[in-house]
């Protein structure tokens, strides 16, 4: 990028918005995916419990996600503090409850 083309202010805090966005469809769709194999055929008991913790993973990433998202939207650019690793332990366990799911 040249000096005289200096990027317009804000574009940085939309793409992170978008990231963010992105985030959640992409773990909605995990979700989804994951509680129809828990139940695709009938609902056993570690099913049902395999389906209600990948929902609450879920939610637990959108609402993560949403306070950035408003954070931003606000124009506050401070640090996540402990939110990144939980979304870390949380992405993991979305991968381990899916590997269950399989096995």
């Amino acid at each position: 990028m040249s000096t005289g083309d200096p990027q317009p202010a804000g574009l940085q805090a939309e793409r992170t918005r978008l990231s963010w966005r992105r985030t959640t469809l992409a773990a909605t769709t995990v979700a989804l995916l994951a509680a129809a194999a828990a139940i695709v055929d009938r609902p056993t008991p570690h099913g049902v419990a395999a389906a209600a913790l990948i929902a609450l993973a879920w939610l637990a990433i959108l609402v993560i996600a949403q306070r950035r998202i408003d954070a931003l939207g606000r124009g506050v650019t401070a640090t996540l503090g402990r939110w990144p690793a939980v979304l870390a332990m949380l992405v993991t366990a979305y991968a381990v409850l899916s590997a269950v799911l399989i096995i």
